[in-house]
């Protein structure tokens, strides 16, 4: 389950320009574990400002939420507290509990409760608000392809609650929770760590019943563009698609360029393009193909 941070023992207490200007800093280093930990003494510092976070939300409201129209990419779960600048995110997550209107109105979807998922990446955060969202915590090694329907090995760990002043870190693809809504309005401050390949990293919805990937929950806008650019005809994106189904560095893309190249088969066609597929290097084509050849073969 995601590591627990204990602690210092201090009573620190800071505001947002002092964790920004030491996360701008080289002292921090988000791109492994231990440099996300060493963030945790200036994020539980800034936990203890109990003004801070409804000072920032005032100042946005005075401008009608102008900051946040302009870098905010997250839903109105998420507040931003500063513009991304490469590295890292620094923001804070609101968790309504079930009879609040806004779960009331749109139901728990939107904010994944009852969703057992995985991140795409590392992440620290500490209870700031209320009791905090509950959690089913499982494990799984992160040694998938992440094809639906994938077997995974999964691990139940424990239930537990983000409360107040709690800190856990969350490890990309190997951490698995279905979140839980909280008996009142939680809030959480996270650091997110955010890789230059970030884009292409892959977050899962798990079935813990089957102990399967029930699906990947993220889509590069360039997976999009390439289904659109074959789907016009196009034959330099045909050539594309090829180039990219053999040789991309991210082997969802290649997933992508592949099926896009087998929608405008023959079915004989398209069956000796499975055949091929299931001898691809690429492990997500390997198992698309696979599973299509199966489905044929059963009738």
């Amino acid at each position: 389950m995601p590591r627990l941070i204990e602690p210092e023992p201090d009573d620190n207490v800071i505001d947002l320009d002092a964790l920004v200007d030491w996360c701008e800093s080289p002292a921090f280093d988000p791109s492994c574990e231990e440099g996300l930990v060493a963030a945790a003494p200036m994020l539980r510092a800034l936990s203890r400002n109990r003004d801070f976070l409804a000072d920032f939300a005032i100042a946005e409201l005075k401008t009608r939420c102008a900051g946040q129209r302009q870098v905010n990419p997250y839903s109105a779960q998420v507040m931003l507290l500063r513009a991304p600048r490469g590295k890292y995110v620094l923001r804070a997550a609101f968790w309504p509990a079930e009879r609040d209107h806004v779960v009331r109105m749109s139901g728990p979807a939107p904010f994944l409760y009852h969703v057992p998922h995985d991140h795409g990446f590392d992440f620290l955060t500490i209870g700031y608000l209320g009791p905090g969202y509950g959690s089913d915590y499982y494990e799984y090694d992160g040694d998938v392809a992440g094809a639906a329907g994938e077997a995974v090995a999964l691990r139940f760990m424990e239930r537990s609650h983000l409360s107040q002043g709690r800190m856990l870190l969350y490890r990309a693809n190997r951490d698995i929770h279905a979140q839980l809504p909280p008996e009142s309005l939680s809030v959480s401050l996270n650091i997110l760590a955010s890789a230059p390949d970030q884009g292409w990293r892959r977050q899962y919805r798990f079935d813990t019943v089957r102990t399967t990937i029930a699906e990947c929950m993220t889509v590069a806008s360039a997976q999009l563009l390439l289904e659109l650019a074959v789907g016009c005809g196009s034959g330099n994106a045909i050539d594309l698609a090829q180039d990219f189904a053999a040789r991309h560095p991210a082997d969802a893309m290649r997933r992508t360029a592949w099926d896009a190249i087998g929608t405008g088969l023959t079915s004989a066609a398209r069956l000796d393009h499975w055949v091929s597929g299931a001898r691809s290097s690429s492990p997500l084509i390997r198992f698309a193909s696979e599973a299509a050849l199966r489905t044929v073969r059963n009738g």
